[in-house]
């Protein structure tokens, strides 16, 4: 089975390697580990969003920055593409470990992602797609504004199985330009995520592609953070080629969209302050693409559903 932490572990070097060009800073934390800062010190890049964007795909997806006229108003986009999209998504890119400190006077919570899920294992998600790997180095990619302390490289220590001078942990606050886009870059993944949270089979999906705007930057956290999840809201746009039955395409993808949640309509940002700031209450399906195209390899059909709100994009950008 293909490994996403060898895969990853190229583009690692290559960001280490090249940090200058892609205007990050390395340094050694606690135990040795390798600590990538893309956005805190640092001041990234485009690129390097990019490139920690494929990291957080595990190799198996490709990120392209394109000019486009998805939304006419704001032409610039990213586009993701896998043909092996769960692994990629589900397996390392999505954010789903828990990684919070215990240290007394430390308040550190992140959520990690990347390639070094895969070897902790500590999400039932990896007995649903049925993946786990093995390697000798892993890295792992944290949304954060500040740097982890001791026991956070422990865990990750103890729960990957690899020494912490093997690890690299990759900081890419969500006000930065590395962060601003790596989080956009998972339009493909919201996408694979739903399809799991609608019981859809994931042996069933083959390919994916997906496509947002990327949206302004922002000193401010929370606008920051509303701006990257109505880029996919209200402008991102998902495709996925799978093989099953016409009902079942169908189904999935009339129910996908971002627009069936009783919670769209407003920015993000607005949305979290109405329910104050407890982001459990949001409703679930409001993490979508706006636009979802299911091609039916089995029977040559194709379904849509959503459409690409323009105006609401326009109004969280500050447009």
């Amino acid at each position: 089975m293909i490994s996403v932490n060898k895969k990853a572990q190229t583009l690692v070097d290559d960001l280490i390697l090249n940090k200058s060009y892609y205007r990050v800073d390395v340094s050694k934390g606690h135990k040795n580990v390798t600590i990538i800062d893309a956005g805190i010190n640092a001041l990234g890049n485009i690129e390097a969003g990019r490139i920690i964007s494929e990291i957080c795909l595990g190799g198996l997806g490709r990120v392209h920055i394109l000019n486009t006229f998805q939304a006419p108003e704001w032409p610039l986009t990213v586009h993701v593409n896998s043909n092996d999209p769960v692994i990629a998504c589900l397996g390392s890119q999505y954010a789903g470990w828990s990684l919070s400190s215990k240290e007394e006077g430390v308040k550190f919570n992140a959520l990690g992602s990347g390639p070094g899920r895969a070897l902790a294992l500590k999400e039932a998600l990896f007995k649903d797609i049925n993946y786990s790997d093995k390697n000798d180095k892993t890295c792992i990619v944290m949304e954060v504004d500040c740097f982890p302390p001791k026991d956070i490289v422990e865990k990750i220590e103890k729960d990957t199985g690899v020494k912490a001078e093997n690890i690299t942990i990759i900081l890419t606050p969500t006000s930065s330009i590395a962060g601003n886009l790596q989080v956009v870059s998972r339009v493909l993944e919201v996408a694979l995520h739903k399809a799991h949270e609608l019981k859809f089979p994931m042996n069933e999906i083959i390919e994916g592609f997906g496509s947002a705007p990327i949206p302004p930057t922002s000193p401010e956290f929370l606008t920051a953070m509303g701006r990257t999840n109505d880029a996919i809201i209200f402008a991102g746009v998902t495709q996925l080629f799978v093989n099953t039955s016409d009902d079942m395409a169908k189904d999935l993808c009339n129910k996908m969209p971002s627009s069936t949640s009783n919670d769209y309509g407003k920015p993000f940002a607005d949305i979290f302050k109405d329910y104050e700031y407890d982001f459990f209450k949001i409703d679930g399906n409001l993490f979508s693409p706006s636009k979802v195209i299911i091609s039916n390899m089995k029977t040559g059909n194709t379904f849509t559903s959503g459409d690409i709100d323009s105006e609401l994009m326009k109004k969280s950008f500050g447009i």
